[in-house]
């Protein structure tokens, strides 16, 4: 059974950090890219970040450059989101979603694309007060 777990959301003030977790199972984590969405009330979901697991590549949004990086732990099937200097904009519940690569260039695939996804977690609140 494929799962993914997310965990590490919370209430924090802006200007502070959050380190998201995503705990994937039940596939061969090296052929997927995983990436981290977010939906804040009333919004579309948006695309945040995506990396791929083969070889590290990333992605982000233009709204997260340079305060959010991705990252893998490959060895035990962990994604990471480290969050710095929040916004009360950051603030929503944020998922996770994996979507195999093997047979095509990943780099060809829109990583906020949340239609290209196969599978996704449940999600984890993020709440930045101002």
């Amino acid at each position: 059974e494929v799962q993914l777990v997310e965990s590490g959301g919370g209430l924090v003030q802006a200007g502070g950090s959050l380190r998201l977790s995503c705990v994937a199972s039940g596939f061969t984590f090296d052929d997927y890219a995983i990436g981290w969405f977010r939906q804040a009330p009333g919004k579309e979901r948006e695309g945040v970040s995506r990396i791929n697991i083969s070889d590290g590549s990333t992605d982000y949004a233009d709204s997260v450059k340079g305060r959010f990086t991705i990252s893998s732990d490959n060895a035990n099937n962990t994604v990471y989101l480290q969050m710095n200097s929040l916004k009360p904009e950051d603030t929503a519940v944020y998922y996770c979603a994996a979507r195999n690569n093997v047979w095509i260039d990943i780099k060809t695939i829109p990583f906020d694309r949340a239609d290209e996804y196969e599978y996704w977690g449940q999600g984890t609140q993020v709440t930045v007060s101002s």
